[in-house]
């Protein structure tokens, strides 16, 4: 149904007003998303369910919740993957000759005549919500999708065979292989599966007697159809020619990018290469610029923080420093922060390692060791390029800090990243890399600690009780446990069976106070810098995850596991 004609029936029956039409059609063009999920968005209805529900009353076929329904899995395989995904319908359940799906959009009258001819049924529509027939097709079809089918379609070809002498296939044996059709469509559908799940990373492994396929989805590794042994060298070879890599060096480490199109858009890979004892690993960082979230507001801080991180951002100059582990959301926070001060008055400019994302107005430098092009020597041309703001990707020296806090006393408004636990302890990192104490603490303005966890799927969350002990264990003051609850969730369709659906992040903000830069000068230990903070207001990582496992976001589970007392 289109938009117009949507927002026409909604406003005749009352349940939106036509600046809300026009509001959530305007919203619906210019984030290219449907105008359904605009109405949502706007506050106009509540949800898609609730739309679905009037809109199916209004066309008088029913609507259908999918979460509340446990469907069969051969009933759905009724319908072919490719007509389920690219129509956005699955198969609900049958009874004698009539197959019940539900479908997004009940006046495609061709796909139902599709369905109808394929499965030899009188069908029978009901509507459901584009988004949640999306997750239905990604959990009921998981393990017979476009992956597993080509898997299949190799171990019976015959005609595809490549024979490993013990020193490895021959050069011209391995461009034989993968020029073969099956196998470079092998390779897309492993690549085009983990954009489409949403994952950050492609681990593909060789063992002694078996090749594994893993995705990092919601930041843990699920593992995939298994792949034909025989192909390993095959598959591998693949994907080096893909990144422009050497396929007859077997004996030492690669790394290249793949640069490729997925349904409209450009998407780059960063390809690791790694010799092991049975073969080569893989491991593809996906590039997504559409999974990318760069605005700040959504990110996961607390109202507070966020205050006191956008306060800074507004200093004419100084040092801003974003810590965590590796794959703890640093870089995104970065992003966001320049993209708030991404206007045409300000020259940014940016080393990285490597460059992730392209923005628009960023002067951004890729820094390459072997030829000389460190973070340093990236910096000190930066500051004859007449900068305002500079990132600076990691502060890994004591040269590289003492130029980043120089260029932030000189009136430059600097970004960086460290690796330490929480954010009083950066101060210490920084003087133990020979940086003088004075210096920090005269450039620094905020330091920022940061971890990703694991979301609750909100389709099958429940509460849970907390034992005294659990609740003891916490460790966080007495204030924060009045009110005390937990919840899990209990695992869906929509989730996969996991209870958990998507990521946020957990801060601690530490603005350098004169009280805080006193400590610095005196060298004071990082839990006397601590107490002080949290004395001025600071929540610790471990207070913000508890904040959030009270809101329901988080389970108790990943409280404990991404944080410490």
């Amino acid at each position: 149904m289109a938009s117009s004609e949507l927002g026409a029936i909604l406003v005749k029956a009352g349940k939106i007003t036509e600046d809300q039409a026009q509001q959530a059609n305007e919203l619906a063009k210019k984030g290219n998303k449907k105008f359904e999920t605009a109405l949502v968005e706007i506050g106009a209805v509540t949800s898609e369910d609730e739309l679905a529900k009037f809109i199916g009353k209004h066309l008088k076929i029913g609507a259908l919740r999918l979460s509340d329904v446990e469907l069969n899995p051969e009933i759905v395989k009724l319908i072919p993957v490719d007509i389920a995904r690219k129509f956005k319908v699955i198969a609900i359940s049958k009874l004698n000759k009539t197959l019940l799906v539900a479908i997004s959009d009940p006046n495609n009258v061709y796909v139902l005549d599709a369905i109808k001819f394929i499965t030899g049924c009188v069908v029978q529509p009901v509507l459901s919500p584009e988004n949640a027939i999306e997750k239905a097709i990604e959990s009921y079809y998981k393990d017979s999708g476009a992956l597993s089918e080509i898997v299949k379609g190799l171990e019976t070809d015959d005609d595809l065979e490549l024979v490993e002498q013990e020193e490895g296939p021959s050069e011209s044996d391995l461009l034989s292989a993968i020029s073969d059709k099956p196998l470079v469509k092998l390779v897309d559908s492993i690549i085009s599966d983990a954009i489409r799940m949403g994952a950050s990373d492609i681990h593909i492994e060789c063992y002694e007697k078996r090749i594994r396929v893993r995705y990092r989805i919601d930041g843990d590794l699920q593992e995939m159809a298994p792949l034909p042994f025989k192909y390993r060298a095959a598959i591998i070879s693949r994907v080096k020619i893909m990144a422009d890599l050497d396929i007859s060096e077997r004996r030492v480490p690669q790394d290249g990018r793949i640069k490729i199109k997925v349904h409209g858009r450009t998407i780059d890979l960063r390809v690791s290469v790694l010799p092991t004892i049975f073969g080569e690993k893989v491991v593809m960082r996906i590039l997504d610029p559409a999974s990318l979230m760069v605005d700040m507001t959504k990110l996961g801080f607390r109202e507070e923080d966020l205050k006191r991180f956008q306060d800074k951002l507004a200093s004419p100059f100084g040092i801003i420093l974003v810590t965590g582990p590796t794959g703890s959301g640093k870089t995104t926070t970065l992003y966001s922060a320049l993209k708030t001060l991404n206007t045409v008055d300000v020259n940014i400019m940016t080393a990285e390692d490597p460059v992730e994302f392209n923005f628009d107005g960023i002067n951004q430098v890729a820094v390459r060791s072997s030829i000389g092009m460190t973070f340093a020597a990236a910096l000190r041309s930066f500051l004859r390029q007449d900068p305002d703001t500079i990132m600076v990707g990691e502060i890994r020296d004591a040269e590289t800090g003492e130029i980043a806090i120089r260029a932030a006393l000189t009136g430059h408004l600097v970004f960086s990243t460290l690796h330490t636990n929480d954010a009083p302890s950066s101060v210490t990192r920084m003087m133990d890399m020979g940086i003088p104490n004075y210096l920090v603490a005269s450039a620094t303005r905020l330091i920022l600690a940061q971890r990703m966890t694991r979301k609750i799927c909100q389709n099958c969350k429940e509460e849970v009780n907390l034992t005294p002990e659990q609740v003891e264990s916490l460790g966080v003051p007495k204030e924060l446990l009045r009110n005390v609850r937990a919840f899990q969730g209990t695992g869906c369709s929509a989730c996969n069976e996991t209870g958990l659906s998507g990521r946020t992040g957990i801060y601690e903000v530490m603005p350098v106070s004169p009280a805080i830069e006193k400590l610095i000068l005196a060298k004071a230990s990082d839990a006397e810098i601590m107490e002080q903070a949290l004395k001025e207001g600071m929540y610790s990582l471990r207070m913000c995850a508890v904040e959030k496992m009270k809101a329901g976001i988080i389970s108790i589970d990943e409280v404990f596991a991404v944080t410490t007392e």
